[in-house]
């Protein structure tokens, strides 16, 4: 079965899976996803945002960048208990992943850091699996995180390198992956996907599945957005982007990345239900649930719970690759 496994793809080979017919592309996906993974198995996680707007950089899909005016208050870092209390409701609303997310650039050594080191460590407390999206971090602060119980680190590429420059100017390709490569030595696993709907051609979206799929290692989260345009941003008049190209995306990444948690995330409000189990059939196996993505909205709960049992979708529990790890062990 490994063979499937390869971090060689090529941007040729990649083209032609990509520019498969549709319905033989989510074929072809979909048996790779049954090959490796329980089909009826979401990853259900929450995202929170701990500290939002005010951000200096100018990502321009971002409503909480300094320099747009979208509506979005400055909120300074949450406290512990605050944080505590959500991830609470989350985990008995069936979440088993918690995202906190924090509107920096980077990671500094300061108060707030080791406040989000100790939201970590309640949250891991929890049996929750802990994720954070920080900005950029050094290997220090990763293993920090780490020895304090975080599981994952978020960090987008967002898109191809070629067309990165006309998305972000503020920090380079390269900072985003140098980032990976830190959480990576940390023992930290990784979270990196991208959004697709920024005025990018197919080209790019290719490129981006390319360097994720040679990577070292294959990120264990591929988070795949679709861009929801917010008034004030340099993108507020793009193209809602067409579902077929979202499924186009999870079933690629899915065929490249056969073991990996293929999130289908921002976007989904614009998702009608036949629309979503499409996406599960690519190849999604991963969702987040509760009704903000950061400051953008989100299905509720009780819409995905509707949704799971409609589709005969369960929760995949916290753990589970430790848990099987265990049990292999125990025999």
């Amino acid at each position: 079965m490994q063979q499937d496994i390869r971090k060689n793809w090529t941007i040729e080979e990649i083209y032609e899976i990509y520019n498969m017919p549709l319905l033989e592309l989510v074929v072809r996906a979909a048996n790779m996803h049954k090959k490796y993974n329980d089909t009826a198995e979401v990853q259900v996680c929450t995202l929170l945002s701990i500290k939002t707007g005010g951000c200096t950089e100018d990502c321009a899909y971002c409503p909480q960048a300094a320099r747009y005016h979208t509506g979005v208050d400055v909120h300074a870092l949450m406290k512990k208990d605050e944080v505590l209390s959500y991830a609470a409701k989350a985990k008995e609303a069936g979440s088993t992943r918690f995202c906190m997310g924090a509107a920096w650039r980077e990671v500094r050594d300061n108060r707030d850091f080791d406040r989000v080191v100790e939201m970590v460590k309640g949250v891991n407390e929890m049996g929750m699996e802990v994720c954070c999206t920080l900005g950029m971090l050094s290997e220090t602060q990763a293993k920090k995180l780490a020895d304090a119980g975080l599981y994952a680190y978020n960090h987008n590429l967002d898109t191809s390198a070629e067309y990165y420059e006309h998305i972000i100017t503020t920090r380079t390709y390269n900072d985003r992956l140098e980032t990976l490569d830190n959480v990576r030595k940390a023992g930290v696993s990784v979270c990196c996907g991208g959004i697709i709907g920024l005025g990018e051609k197919h080209e790019d979206r290719i490129k981006m599945l390319h360097t994720l799929s040679t990577l070292p290692e294959h990120p264990e989260s591929v988070p795949i957005n679709a861009l929801v345009p917010i008034a004030g941003t340099p993108l507020e008049h793009n193209q809602k982007v067409d579902v077929w190209d979202m499924i186009r995306m999870i079933a690629t990444a899915r065929i490249l990345m056969p073991k990996a948690m293929v999130r289908l995330s921002a976007g989904r409000t614009n998702m009608n239900l036949s629309e979503q189990a499409l996406c599960f059939l690519a190849g999604a196996n991963s969702i987040f649930a509760g009704d903000k993505l950061l400051t953008t909205p989100n299905p509720s709960f009780e819409e995905d719970d509707a949704m799971f049992q409609l589709l005969g979708l369960k929760p995949r529990v916290s753990f589970k690759e430790e848990k099987k790890i265990g049990e292999a062990t125990l025999v």
